[in-house]
């Protein structure tokens, strides 16, 4: 995968989870994502940006274009050093909230992209990344 632009902006209050929002949106209309797929990858940046803030203590979200043979897409990355996801896997099941919040975040960042990966563990932090690609 080639990465042809990169931005990233640090997320410390809730302003900066809309200028995540924003950026993102940006980066979807400069793609041309359809309005479906916009609505999907902004709604996607908007739960994990706020799950960086919330859970994580703050951090950083990585916004990049990126293509992989004959297709682009937006790749977004949040990192933070907070307190991990003891359990993955529970923590991704609609429902389940380690906080005040209806459980849906994990869970509906994964069904509203196309590639997501999660790395975390208890102590180390977590480092969340997803990829919707522009539909041919």
């Amino acid at each position: 995968m080639q990465v042809q632009s990169s931005q990233s902006i640090s997320v410390r209050t809730s302003e900066d989870v809309v200028a995540v929002r924003q950026l993102v949106r940006k980066g979807s209309l400069l793609l041309g994502f359809t309005i479906v797929d916009q609505t999907k990858i902004v709604t996607a940046s908007s739960e994990l940006a706020r799950n960086l803030l919330i859970y994580g203590g703050g951090g950083v979200a990585i916004v990049e274009i990126v293509q992989n043979g004959g297709r682009s897409g937006l790749r977004l990355t949040f990192e933070d050093q907070g307190p991990g996801i003891p359990d993955i896997e529970l923590a991704l099941r609609d429902g389940y909230s380690s906080g005040t919040g209806m459980g849906l975040g994990l869970g509906g960042a994964k069904r509203l992209s196309h590639d997501f990966e999660i790395d975390s563990a208890p102590g180390k932090g977590t480092r969340v990344s997803i990829v919707r690609w522009k539909a041919l």
